[in-house]
């Protein structure tokens, strides 16, 4: 009896410090909308940023103005350090479908490679490649690969390539295969055009050569008349003088012979 009776005045003490001890209903909501203030907002922040500011997101340029491509998303709030921005994640971004005529990887006089748009992983995408024939419907050819190599024939080709994703055209290239006697003629008047670019390179530098030492000539001879004016002047008079005596002596001659 007397333990049973120990054991119910206990138990008041023994509440109390058990209030004591755990935290109140209130307190933990207070902690519990602390928790989710701490956790990073929208999934930006990474280990080392603070998470309590809020996020202030700047997307960079993309890297390609049609097609597929990538670009950076940075923070401008939050960085650690001195920082102002601080790269969060790298993500795709896309332009404009049609990306109008490209430029082949490898062009030779016997074939040519042409690239279809992608980013890597390229095996992520589906290609298709097509034969543009003027008036007609578009031949697809049996290729599916994210380059193909076509030889030369004997009339240009046009061919297309369409990146899809999931049935979904995200690119579209277009390639002009020349023949090989259209590639020649523009070889050769590649050629000429180079030849005749040199000879009028040649003659203006001849031009700008004699011009300049012409120029150079006059002005050293200013310079020496400048210099000797006076002896110059002498010569004038004497050659001028004599020329006069000559003259006043063959008319004398002449009326003596009269």
């Amino acid at each position: 009896m007397a333990l049973r009776a120990g054991g119910a005045a206990g138990r008041p003490a023994l509440l109390l410090l058990m209030s004591l001890l755990l935290p109140s209903p209130a307190a933990a909501a207070v902690n519990g909308s602390r928790a989710e203030v701490a956790k990073p907002l929208g999934g930006l922040a990474e280990p080392g940023l603070d998470a309590t500011v809020s996020a202030e997101v700047e997307y960079g340029a993309c890297t390609v103005t049609c097609g597929i491509g990538i670009r950076e998303v940075l923070l401008t709030r939050g960085c650690p350090g001195t920082e102002a921005k601080c790269l969060v994640r790298v993500e795709e971004c896309r332009g404009p479908v049609d990306c109008g005529w490209g430029i082949p990887i490898s062009e030779g006089l016997a074939c040519v490679k042409m690239p279809c748009i992608s980013i890597p992983p390229e095996n992520r995408f589906k290609y298709v490649w097509k034969m543009l024939i003027p008036s007609k419907t578009p031949h697809i050819l049996p290729n599916d690969s994210a380059i193909m190599e076509v030889c030369r024939g004997t009339h240009s080709v046009t061919f297309q390539c369409e990146t899809q994703e999931n049935g979904i055209i995200i690119a579209s290239v277009k390639y002009t295969v020349y023949a090989t006697t259209e590639i020649q003629a523009k070889k050769s008047r590649r050629i000429e055009t180079e030849q005749s670019r040199r000879t009028r390179d040649a003659i203006l530098v001849f031009c700008l050569v004699t011009g300049t030492i012409v120029t150079v000539g006059v002005i050293f001879a200013m310079i020496f008349m400048i210099l000797h004016w006076g002896l110059i002047k002498y010569i004038w008079k004497s050659k001028f003088g004599q020329d006069n005596q000559e003259k006043l002596a063959y008319k004398r001659s002449l009326c003596n012979m009269d």
